[in-house]
């Protein structure tokens, strides 16, 4: 007699989100006891963005149904429109797909919409990456709101763990299993240095930064001047060579992406920008860089296991945990001078040697899908707030 399988719906709405969830999809579609359906959403279906969805299915993953949502504009105004449609083009998708359970990582407003369609339709929620602040983004809202809303919770650490707990969340079904990013390192075959400047089609130099810089959401009209002042500090530094990855579709985005393109084209023998690297090609940039720049989460959660230094620019990463090759500072040009100052000295360069990453925990993937099989969602649709 043939059981049926479990209908596990993963949602994608960015290249770096992707990144994240391509072990914990091969697992699933590996699984005999699972079905892997597939939503992609966001930028993944946008040119502007580069329309990352065809990498998906170049990776053998079958797209189930595409939700577009994605507005061309990245006001507060569009932002909201953007997450509306949403929540009308995820409620047609489960309709239609029926999963018995939707995964979910993160914080973005792409997720929340996917999220709320889904609490709505009465499927369990999967949520990966909750119980984390970020101060600077509303990125912290939409976050702590998907855990409300999510049956089961993967966390990165202990003090996600407890602080999801505190949020009400049962304790027998919130799991600390470590970062997925962090196993993605483990598990890739990076590139070799000569074979991934040849994709690249830059060289690496004597110094080389990998800067990625993203709106601060919950700031007025600061992304462009923090940018600026980085750039005014990267101006001043001799000998370096920088590899831009370019901003999400958050509230300012566009403009840093267009002071991106200004700066490289000014400075064209030293810098490049790319609009999508690709996992594979952004992870192995990190092995042969000095440090990655900038607010994302790539340089607090992946950056460590390499072993290389983080700049952290002004609040967006806040309340996260920090290994200690991170070094955080003001989004102004003498705070962010001084971090790269203390990057290049000697005493920083050692402690890298014995660097642990924090949110390291394996393989990451088996440990959820473990989980996913052996416990029926469906009994905890009618949640109780758990208190302490």
């Amino acid at each position: 007699m043939l059981m049926n399988k479990k209908k596990i719906c993963v949602i994608t709405g960015t290249r770096a989100e992707y990144g994240l969830l391509y072990w914990l999809m091969k697992g699933i579609q590996a699984d005999n006891t699972l079905e892997l359906q597939l939503i992609a959403t966001g930028m993944h279906l946008s040119p502007e963005f580069g329309l990352t969805y065809m990498e998906i299915k170049q990776d053998g993953f079958p797209l189930d149904y595409k939700v577009e949502m994605l507005l061309s504009s990245d006001t507060p105004s569009s932002i909201s429109k953007s997450t509306g449609l949403g929540l009308i083009g995820f409620a047609d998708a489960f309709n239609l797909l029926k999963p018995d359970g939707v995964i979910a990582l993160g914080d973005r407003y792409e997720i929340f919409a996917a999220c709320t369609a889904a609490f709505f339709a009465r499927i369990p929620i999967v949520h990966i990456h909750g119980g984390e602040t970020t101060a600077g983004a509303f990125d912290e809202a939409l976050r702590h709101s998907i855990t409300k809303m999510a049956t089961l919770h993967f966390v990165a650490a202990e003090q996600y763990r407890k602080r999801v707990i505190q949020l009400g969340e049962h304790q027998d079904r919130v799991f600390n299993v470590g970062a997925l990013g962090v196993e993605n390192i483990k598990r890739m075959n990076l590139l070799q240095k000569e074979e991934l400047e040849e994709i690249l089609k830059f060289r690496f130099g004597e110094k080389t930064l990998l800067v990625t810089f993203h709106p601060v959401t919950l700031e007025q009209d600061s992304s462009c001047n923090q940018f600026n002042e980085l750039l005014t500090c990267l101006d001043k530094l001799e000998n370096t060579k920088i590899i831009f990855t370019k901003a999400n579709a958050d509230t300012d985005g566009r403009i840093i992406n267009i002071m991106i393109d200004e700066y490289v084209n000014g400075n064209e023998k030293n810098s490049i920008a790319f609009t999508s690297m690709g996992q594979l090609n952004y992870l192995s940039s990190m092995k042969y860089v000095d440090a990655v720049v900038g607010n994302s989460s790539s340089g607090v959660l992946e950056a460590p296991s390499f072993k290389i230094g983080t700049i952290n620019i002004g609040d967006r990463q806040k309340g996260r945990i920090i290994a200690k090759s991170i070094i955080n500072c003001s989004p102004d040009r003498g705070s962010i001078l001084k971090a790269i100052e203390k990057l290049y000295s000697a005493d920083f360069s050692r402690d890298l040697k014995s660097l642990v990453n924090p949110i390291d925990g394996g393989i990451v993937s088996d440990k959820i899908i473990d989980k996913i099989k052996s416990i029926d969602c469906n009994q905890y649709i009618k949640k109780e707030f758990f208190d302490l």
